[in-house]
């Protein structure tokens, strides 16, 4: 993608990474981390993790140098080995997000539709610097640290360098991916430096949030989930949860994620996680949503809990024929001209999930976000779980 434009995200040609695609999948049973089953199958002791420790915004900044331990490629094991491959015999229980192999498939967006955007160097509406947005990180630390570098938003050591630009996360921080908590301890401490230099970092509530603090607070309690039995914490390792970041879980990530916001509006763009009409059930204006959210999780109900984490993790609201209108009518509502989302991984929106054999096939490379529903819609959910790409990019000036 040409630097400062933003596209479809769809480009022809085979994939740059060659690594099978990681089933979301984590069985209750999968309880330990991923390095330790692959030095168990090796027959050799697994070398202890060194997670990066970044300070809090209450910490002095201590800059995080190289890192001595294996990559995520090189740490998980091939896709017949995976634990995440491994599927539950029993009923999924309600809440669980759908894998490669149990989401439809659609068809792909015809190649005319695509909507370029080119941005324009200059202030936003509020007199600070461009605005950027981060799709859904999932854990991968070394992906976000390489992404951020790349716009110039951190320096070689990973300390902010923007200046008084502004950069929103647009949620799911852990799960699935090797180092959660090193990606929330850096996301705390760019936020503490980005203010210190005239601009800021902030970042809103994802469904994994809410899911990772219900594992937290409520563990094995059954709650209400409409359809029979559910736990946060079967469906916290069903949808991808390291023991090795439950393990790390402070409390102060705890209060930072439950403080998360779920809407805001910047320069006219609507910045939401979920891809999903479910924000109106909580209230009318960003303000009420957010207040809304906050009191559930500071009133501590478990079942009240499960609730607005199942109706944020549904998806797809804005594709197919009718959600253009599904955009309009939450604009019309919260305000904004356009809607950037995470939360459904882009080659999911252009239909390329495999084969129920689980067979690779011939995928476009995701090279920036998705554009669609009329142009009202983008999606910044790059799939890096999935061999795909965690997208970092600038948003454009509003006219």
């Amino acid at each position: 993608m040409v630097e400062g434009s933003m596209t479809q995200g769809a480009g022809q040609g085979p994939v740059v990474r060659t690594a099978t695609l990681r089933d979301f999948r984590v069985p209750p049973y999968a309880q330990v981390p991923v390095q330790s089953q692959l030095a168990e199958e090796q027959k050799e002791p697994p070398a202890p993790p060194q997670p990066p420790q970044a300070a809090t915004p209450s910490q002095p900044h201590e800059p995080p140098g190289p890192q001595p331990e294996p990559t995520a490629q090189e740490v998980l094991p091939p896709r017949s080995t995976h634990p995440g491959n491994a599927v539950p015999e029993d009923e999924l229980p309600e809440g669980y997000t759908p894998t490669e192999r149990d989401l439809p498939v659609i068809k792909r967006a015809d190649p005319g539709d695509t909507v370029k955007m080119q941005t324009i160097p200059g202030e936003g509406s509020d007199g600070l610097g461009p605005l950027y947005v981060v799709g859904d990180v999932h854990g991968y630390f070394d992906e976000l640290v390489e992404a951020l570098a790349a716009q110039g938003l951190i320096d070689a050591d990973g300390g902010w360098a923007a200046g008084n630009a502004r950069l929103w996360f647009l949620g799911d921080f852990t799960d699935r991916g090797p180092d959660g908590i090193g990606v929330i301890d850096l996301v705390m401490r760019l936020s503490a430096e980005a203010a210190a230099a005239g601009g800021y970092c902030k970042a809103l509530m994802g469904n994994h949030e809410l899911l990772l603090l219900g594992a937290k607070r409520f563990g094995d309690t059954p709650v209400n989930s409409g359809a029979g039995t559910a736990t946060f914490q079967a469906a916290w390792l069903l949808n991808g949860g390291q023991k090795s970041d439950m393990d790390r879980l402070q409390d102060v990530h705890v209060q930072w994620m439950a403080r998360l916001d779920a809407v805001v509006e910047e320069d006219r763009h609507l910045l939401m996680h979920s891809d999903t009409t479910a924000y109106l059930d909580f209230g009318s204006t960003i303000e009420d949503v957010n207040e809304t959210v906050h009191e559930i999780l500071t009133r501590n109900d478990a079942d009240e809990c499960w609730d607005l984490f199942r109706k944020l993790t549904k998806r797809f609201a804005f594709r197919d024929e009718g959600g253009p209108q599904a955009v309009r009518d939450l604009l019309a509502t919260y305000g904004g001209q356009r809607i950037v989302h995470g939360h459904s991984p882009i080659p999911y929106l252009l239909g390329e999930v495999g084969n129920e054999d689980g067979e690779e096939v011939e995928r476009t490379v995701i090279d920036g976000p998705h554009v669609y529903a009329d142009g009202l819609a983008i999606a910044m959910d790059g799939g890096v779980t999935m061999a795909g790409k965690l997208l970092v990019v600038q948003l454009p000036v509003p006219n």
